[in-house]
């Protein structure tokens, strides 16, 4: 066979290869049949985004954009993914931290920072998000028996030398359904052993933290209507 057919050969196998993969990738995506619901599970994410974690919170920083910070591996890790965009979603850094141990997000603090609660009294830190891709993590030096935190405004609060009875949060399975034709009920997709979950108001996804990672419920009319109310505002 002559060289030029072998490469021809060649190029149709990696094309065909990478229709491949894009129709494999296109399946992965559950979407509802008025399009109107879209599930995008950890394998349709970023690589960091299938592994599992504790907690994990929303932040909207000054120019809109929006991210999603993950605790992942007992704490000893922390993922900030770009959810701006939920048909985009972008890891934007994954640190690797020293700290005792597995640990929730609390609350907010000052609007550019969030108040941290390491699990077994292990202490309390704070994430500074006025670099919002790559937080700060500070440890505070506390009373030696920190239990429950009490609010002074947005940016300070008290800490009750007292143990603080932490309530583990209990594994469920949820279930997307699809009700476009109320006749039909379908279920979308199963998410196994859901830890915690947060709803993005402005564009409508939920996000599930789960056994797998993480998984994305998209709602693409709210999505479209969010886009909408941005171009008006940045126009005016």
């Amino acid at each position: 066979m002559k060289p030029t057919a072998i490469l021809n050969i060649g190029k149709a196998g990696m094309m065909a290869l990478t229709v491949l993969m894009m129709a494999t990738h296109i399946h992965a995506e559950v979407r509802s049949k008025s399009h109107d619901l879209i599930v995008m599970e950890p394998r349709d994410l970023p690589e960091q985004a299938q592994t599992p974690g504790n907690s994990f919170f929303l932040y909207q920083d000054d120019n809109f954009n929006t991210y999603l910070y993950v605790e992942q591996q007992q704490g000893a890790r922390l993922s900030v993914f770009d959810v701006t965009d939920p048909a985009k979603i972008k890891l934007v850094s994954s640190t690797a931290l020293t700290v005792p141990g597995a640990y929730d997000f609390v609350r907010p603090l000052d609007g550019h920072a969030e108040m941290i609660r390491f699990r077994d009294n292990k202490g309390v830190a704070v994430l500074d998000l006025r670099k919002a891709k790559n937080p700060t993590f500070k440890i505070v030096s506390t009373l030696s028996d920190p239990g429950a935190t009490e609010a002074l405004g947005e940016s300070g609060f008290l800490i009750v030398n007292e143990p603080h009875d932490y309530v583990r949060a209990i594994p469920r399975d949820y279930q997307v359904v699809d009700i476009a034709t109320p006749s039909d009920p379908t279920v979308l997709a199963t998410v196994k052993q859901v830890k915690h979950t947060v709803v993005n108001r402005d564009t409508g996804t939920t996000f599930l933290l789960g056994i797998d990672g993480l998984t994305i419920v998209r709602r693409t009319r709210v999505e479209e209507d969010y886009r909408i109310q941005l171009i008006t505002r940045n126009s005016n």
